[in-house]
């Protein structure tokens, strides 16, 4: 099992100068720290005008940064929004990256889940999916060929030379973002990776790994010519301490995470609110005053404990064939203190035990030979996104 580190870039208010510096900042160091306890991937989002829950518009440039203060750990794009950027602009800075970190790329791919991000760049809910799977034809034969040109619906590109090029060849690996189970099949289908944003149990993980390799295996069904990349990836909220008590303590920022979620994704078209009109930190502790059990209860999912709970945690989900847990503790006012010894306190005393896994390396060669066929199992009781403990909230306000 590999594991990774997952950064939107969090910044709740109140606001004061000084607070993106230290935040971009302190997020470098993380992965500096990460890189040096051996954690596999970071990956970063890309977000556009999301106050207070993703301060992270160009994670090429925060990666490219990352890129000179570590050696070895995998740098992610997770996802670049080929919706808002023009695919030869995706393939140039995406070719930057793996050349700034000597092939330590991972090209993530998503299409924006709001009409808030979407409208500025003048797309829209109804035809992302079309912009999406064109971008991807249009991008790839710049990775390898000396000239292309790619004349469609929403991108005409006359005949260019995209430079540089990538050092992995032909291309980084290529994973997809993933928020429901028909996009975790899809990504199965396209031959991606699968970055799924969800936060599940682990029998939903069994069920979703199994509708994932089933799509990759039965189905594939490419959009243009590249590597496949077959990966299952899960995200899980994450805080790691001493004991139960200190961790939940401590993994506030995971609850004002999921608020947040929930808050905006009952919105049409998870549409925010005008600019400055809602104050999340406010409204979610007036939640939390409201509701404090659920609260509570909302901590106790994840991978949020002591050691001895996350490694119990770890091989209910190593059972269920995950390739990669993607951990969340960069999260609303989670502090970098906690952060850093929530990684040292992971990698020291549950990492090593999942570092070696023959047995899911000969499960998932099965898989892909055709060896070993899995079951269709009905996905139909693991679809919610949340998970059964995570917190549940109505927005306040009308969309503006």
């Amino acid at each position: 099992m590999k594991f990774g580190i997952f950064y939107e870039l969090q910044l709740p208010r109140p606001w004061h100068d000084g607070d993106e510096l230290k935040l971009y900042q302190d997020a470098l160091t993380q992965l500096e720290t990460a890189d040096r306890l051996g954690y596999d991937y970071a990956w970063v989002v890309e977000h556009h005008f999301l106050e207070e829950y993703s301060h992270s518009p160009a994670p090429e440039s925060f990666l490219a940064a990352a890129s000179q203060r570590t050696r070895n750990i995998r740098l992610g794009h997770g996802i670049f929004q080929l919706t808002t950027n023009h695919p030869a602009r995706v393939a140039e800075k995406v070719a930057v990256l793996d050349l700034l970190s000597r092939g330590r790329c991972e090209f993530g791919m998503g299409e924006s889940a709001s009409i808030t991000e979407l409208t500025p760049f003048g797309r829209d809910m109804e035809t992302k999916r079309e912009v999406f799977e064109e971008a991807v034809r249009a991008i790839f034969p710049m990775f390898t060929k000396i000239g292309t040109e790619h004349h469609g619906k929403y991108f005409d590109i006359p005949l260019r030379n995209v430079v540089p090029k990538p050092v992995q060849k032909p291309h980084p690996p290529l994973w997809m973002a993933c928020s429901q189970l028909p996009t975790i099949e899809r990504a199965g289908r396209c031959g991606f990776g699968a970055l799924g944003f969800q936060f599940v149990s682990a029998d939903a993980a069994h069920a979703w790994v199994h509708a994932y390799y089933n799509a990759i295996t039965k189905r594939l069904n490419k959009l243009a010519d590249y590597v496949i990349n077959p990966n299952m990836a899960l995200v899980s909220f994450f805080m790691c301490a001493k004991t139960d008590e200190e961790a939940r303590a401590r993994a506030d920022g995971a609850t004002f995470f999921q608020f947040a979620l929930r808050y905006y994704g009952a919105s049409q078209n998870r549409q925010r609110p005008a600019p400055g009109t809602v104050n999340m930190w406010d409204e979610y502790n007036k939640w939390k005053r409201e509701n404090p059990e659920a609260q509570e209860t909302a901590v106790r999912g994840g991978l949020i404990g002591s050691p001895e709970t996350i490694t119990r945690k770890l091989r209910r989900f190593r059972t269920s064939h995950i390739d990669q847990v993607i951990l969340l503790n960069q999260a609303g006012k989670n502090s970098h203190e906690h952060i850093c010894e929530s990684l040292e306190l992971f990698a020291k005393e549950v990492m090593p035990e999942f570092e070696v896994d023959p047995e899911h390396e000969a499960w998932k060669a099965g898989v892909m030979s055709g060896a070993m066929k899995l079951e269709e199992i009905d996905t139909e009781a693991f679809r919610d996104r949340y998970g059964k403990l995570a917190v549940n909230v109505a927005p306040r306000v009308a969309a503006g």
